[in-house]
Parts: structure tokens; C-alpha cells; sequence
């Protein structure tokens, strides 16, 4: 009997839940004791987001394939409320404070903006070989990105990601993408190059300091360099199977953000290259399985949504482990379902909740399919 919901990727989200908490049950606070108070938390925001994922996973999602106008004025208007009314965290405006937690209004963007990306270029499926469509559908995708790099640089460049692969999953042509990654490479070559020599700032020094110290991390150990030092110095501290609670590098709190940015670090030097080894693993799960339901998908449209998702998933996977081990800039990306916080760890389920509704629908309508051929 097949389930009406994926099993292997519940497992692997429910896996990443139980190593988050783990992982935030081993930070210290700075009195010394472990912060019980995130732990609770945490299990909050993960019941929360399963709540809403599994009442998204019974919703017929194609209800908002022509919606994506209306999402689309919805993502840009959270967005715009973030730069008026967040608040300011790092010299940026990342998100809007609420008695509960920080809202950050691009977290969610990601969701959405994979289901109206999904609606656009299914309507307009049959004429994604056109330099007008591919131009179309870029600037819906472009708009909010920009708007969000201004906020923040990572979270801009996962929206980028999310847009080139639903334009290559919707069929658009190699020179088509392959024009706009050029375009998008002579534009990071002005802002930090040409714009920069010219005498004109686009993007201020320490945010240029933070994204080229991975190049070389010990030419300033105490400022630029010092948060990717720590990390890689706590990874490598774990050893094979960890430290325990003989974990310095996060008990004495050297390690800087160690339940956001650094939480992958946090878990290498407790639980060693056996932790961290699960935590990947765990991960390849979910992406595989990401990747099975696009393939089942019974529409477009559930197929793009998919494709998306895997974008959304694999590049923040890829930059916030790529910046903890060093061979990645850093961004302030979660580790999403693993770092603390409520939008990332919401919004992420919500994703999930997505991927199940399209596996559902695939599923049900290869069932029909087999009784009609029986009969």
C-alpha cells in the first residue's frame, strides 16, 4: 500500500530536527549552562511549521497557478515592509520584530516566489523558447531579488538561484541562460570592480571584507577572517567522533554565532566527522527525495514548484557549510531545519508541505491511471 505522503522525506526533515535541537542543546549561554531556552523554542517553531506544512500537504496547489501576479505583489510588499519598518540587525534590515520572533519577510519570499515563478512559466509554457518570455519571467524573478540584496547579499543570490533553475526546468534555452548568467556576472563585476575604482561605493567595504576573507582568511585573523578561523578551528577540533562536552571552541563561546550561521560548526566539534557526516547525509535525503517528486510531478506546474524548492534547499545548504568549512564568503545564510529560527525553520516546512501536496496529487493520479487500465 503506497502512503499518501513521502515517508523517507519526513524521516530525513524529522532527523534534522532532532540534530538541531541537539545541537542547540550544547551552546552554552553565557553564564555557562545550557540554553534550555532556545531548545524549547526550536521544538516550538518545528511544531508550528509542521502543523501548517501538513495542512498545506491536503491543499490542492494548483489553485494558485494563475495566482502569481497577486503572490507576486504580496512578496515584493513584504519585502518593502522590511526595508520601513525591520529592524536593523549588522548595518541591514533583515526583519520585522514581533512578540514571538523576528519575522524575516525573505524567508518566506523563497516560498513564494518558487509557486508564482512555477505559475508564470507554465502559462506561458509553450513559448519559453522566446527571448521575451525568458525576459519576462528574469525581471519578475530579478525585482524581488534585487530588493533583497540590498537587504541581504545571501538571501538575493538564493532568489537568483531559485529563478535560473525554474527557468531551466520550464525549458528555456541554453544561450537564454546562458546570456543572463553573463549579464549577471558583468553586473557583480561593475559593483565590485569597475564601480569601486571609478570612486563610486556600491557595496560598502566590510561587506566586500566579509565576502573575500574566505579567500584568505589569516591576512586579518581578528576582524575579517576571525569568524571562518573559529570555525574551521572547531570542525577540525571534533575529530571522528567529537568532542563532547569538552567542546571549547563553543563552550568558552570563540565560536561567533553558534547557533545561526556557525550551528554546523557548532555540531562538527561536538559530535565529530560521524555528526557532521549525518547531518549531510540527512540532507542528501531530502534533496533526493525533492528531486523523486519533481520527477513524479503530474503537471508543469507541480514539477517547477519542485525544482524551486531543490534550488532553495541546495544552495543554502551548499553556502552555509561551504562558509563554516571555508571554500564559501560569508553570507549569514541558515542552514535551514538545522539553524535557530523561526522564519527559516517555518518558511522551510511550509516548502515541504509543498512537496507533499505534489507528491499526493502524483501519486493519486497514478493510481487512476492504473485502475482505468485495468478496467
Amino acid at each position: 500500500m503506497r502512503l499518501p505522503f513521502d515517508a523517507w522525506l519526513l524521516a530525513g526533515i524529522a532527523g534534522l530536527g532532532v540534530c538541531s535541537v541537539m545541537m542547540l542543546g550544547a551552546v552554552a549561554s553565557p553564564d555557562g549552562t545550557a540554553s534550555g531556552y532556545y531548545v524549547k523554542r526550536q521544538i516550538v517553531f518545528f511544531i508550528v511549521g509542521g502543523i501548517l506544512a501538513a495542512l498545506l500537504a491536503r491543499f490542492d496547489y494548483t489553485v494558485l497557478r494563475q495566482q502569481y501576479w497577486r503572490l507576486w505583489g504580496i512578496l515584493l510588499g513584504l519585502i518593502l515592509l522590511v526595508s520601513v519598518f525591520g529592524q536593523t540587525t549588522r548595518g541591514s534590515k533583515l526583519s520585522i520584530p514581533t512578540p514571538f520572533f523576528e519575522v524575516q519577510a525573505s524567508e518566506l519570499g523563497k516560498v513564494l516566489l518558487c509557486v508564482l515563478l512555477a505559475g508564470l512559466v507554465t502559462d506561458r509554457a509553450r513559448e519559453m523558447g522566446l527571448w521575451r518570455t525568458t525576459a519576462l519571467v528574469a525581471g519578475v524573478g530579478l525585482l524581488p531579488a534585487g530588493l533583497v540584496i540590498l537587504q541581504d547579499l545571501g538571501s538575493g543570490m538564493v532568489y537568483v538561484g531559485i529563478l535560473m533553475m525554474i527557468l531551466f526546468v520550464g525549458g528555456s534555452p541554453g544561450r537564454q541562460l546562458g546570456a543572463l548568467t553573463a549579464a549577471g556576472l558583468a553586473v557583480v563585476l561593475l559593483a565590485t570592480v569597475i564601480a569601486p575604482s571609478a570612486g563610486v561605493q556600491v557595496i560598502k567595504p566590510y561587506q566586500v571584507d566579509r565576502l573575500t576573507s574566505f579567500l584568505h582568511p589569516s591576512n586579518d585573523p581578528a576582524d575579517a577572517g576571525y569568524q571562518q578561523n573559529q570555525s574551521q578551528t572547531a570542525i577540525g577540533a571534533g575529530g571522528k567522533t567529537g568532542r563532547g562536552d569538552a567542546a571549547t571552541q563553543t563552550k568558552l563561546q570563540f565560536l561567533p554565532e553558534p547557533r545561526t550561521d556557525f550551528a554546523f560548526a557548532t555540531f562538527g566539534e561536538r559530535y565529530g566527522f560521524t555528526g557532521a557526516g549525518l547531518v549531510l547525509s540527512l540532507y542528501a535525503l531530502v534533496l533526493w527525495r525533492a528531486l523523486r517528486i519533481l520527477s513524479i510531478a503530474r503537471d508543469l506546474f507541480g514539477a517547477l514548484i519542485a525544482a524551486g524548492i531543490v534550488a532553495m534547499l541546495l544552495l543554502q545548504v551548499f553556502e552555509n557549510v561551504g562558509m563554516n568549512i571555508g571554500i564559501m564568503p560569508i553570507t549569514g545564510i541558515p542552514l535551514p531545519l538545522f539553524s535557530y529560527g523561526g522564519s527559516s525553520v517555518i518558511s522551510t516546512l511550509l516548502a515541504v508541505g509543498l512537496l507533499q501536496a505534489i507528491y499526493a496529487r502524483g501519486r493519486a493520479l497514478q493510481g487512476k491511471a492504473r485502475l482505468q487500465s485495468g478496467l
